[in-house]
């Protein structure tokens, strides 16, 4: 072999080396990310789940992909977190309750009328106090917040009597999501609460567990609730709030640009989802009407959010609203 060959051969040698070397770093690792959450296919927020997901895969060409799975397949909400705590590939939909579970001061969120719209629920994200909570959440606690811009609405009683004033749910044993805050508020309103997962209520009612319910209308249409409970009172007591969490340590091993896909994709989706929720409450109120529920409306509010604030008080979370609506401009 003349020298000039060897050159030939020593220099394609090398470039096959250092092409195999940045083999890696050109093709770009992919992700998946097992959503789960408790809507039936049909609701409204089910659907906003799954056009995330597509925004998602398609803003990131398929690095990232969502599998979202709905009515709990993957299993209890309160499990699913803990996975997502561990660094589980997993993302829930859950609430500022549960959230509590691990940053108390998160919980507020979900007291009696801490919100008056949906448009007031959006701004909260933004807030300095809201940050802060969220960021001790990922740090300490491993969860990651992607976006709290999924509102379901205000939340009512369901009862089979009427309820018009907090002495009216005296003795009722309402089913409420496993919490403090949300035990607490149900507690201060006047009714026993007694936790339970969405998929019991139904029997619960049907064997006289509980007496009713605190959900949006659409819960009641979607799990046939009317067929067990008589009366919708316009309380309206709780705006639901729901944050989409992942794990801090699985979000902090995509690039950069993939979180900012998560994100962004989820606060949009989630606003669509909140207009088409509050749409479907409007709907659904009137499909229950028809099916023989009867709606309260003429409910004392100012009794209620007078006695909401005990919840503030056993939980020591009044200054922690007061500095909410500081930043809210209230």
């Amino acid at each position: 072999m003349t020298k000039f060959n060897s050159w030939i051969a020593a220099l394609c040698g090398a470039t096959a080396l250092c092409a195999l070397a940045a083999a890696p770093s050109l093709a770009q690792e992919k992700f998946t990310l097992r959503f789960n959450h408790v809507h039936s296919p049909t609701e409204p927020n089910a659907i906003g789940f799954t056009k995330w997901a597509k925004a998602v895969e398609a803003r990131t060409k398929g690095g990232l992909k969502m599998e979202v799975f709905h009515s709990a397949q993957l299993g209890v909400e309160e499990d699913i977190i803990e996975q997502i705590r561990q660094g589980a590939a997993i993302g829930q939909n859950t609430d500022a309750a549960r959230l509590g579970n691990y940053v108390p001061q998160l919980a507020v969120v979900n007291g009696p009328y801490f919100v008056e719209s949906k448009e007031e629920a959006f701004k909260l994200g933004d807030l300095e106090t809201i940050k802060k909570w969220e960021d001790e959440l990922a740090t300490k606690q491993g969860i990651k917040v992607v976006c709290s811009d999924w509102v379901q609405g205000k939340r009512n009683f369901y009862t089979n009597k009427p309820v018009r004033k907090p002495e009216d749910l005296s003795s009722l044993r309402i089913r409420t999501p496993p919490a403090p805050i949300w035990q607490e508020s149900i507690r201060a309103l006047g009714a026993s609460p007694t936790a339970m997962s969405f998929g019991e209520i139904y029997p619960g009612l049907q064997q006289q567990a509980i007496d009713g319910a605190e959900l949006v209308y659409p819960n009641i249409t979607a799990g046939n609730l009317n067929e067990v409970l008589k009366y919708a009172n316009e309380t309206g007591h709780i705006t639901l709030i729901n944050f989409e969490v992942v794990s801090s340590a699985w979000f902090n091993k995509l690039p950069a640009e993939y979180q900012t896909a998560l994100v962004e994709e989820c606060r949009t989706a989630g606003r669509e989802a909140s207009a088409a929720m509050e749409e479907a409450g409007k709907t659904d109120r009137e499909k229950l009407k028809s099916r023989g529920m009867t709606i309260v409306s003429d409910v004392d509010l100012a009794a209620f959010k007078a006695a909401g604030e005990k919840a503030y008080e056993k939980l020591n979370l009044k200054a922690a609203r007061d500095q909410v609506y500081k930043e809210l401009g209230r």
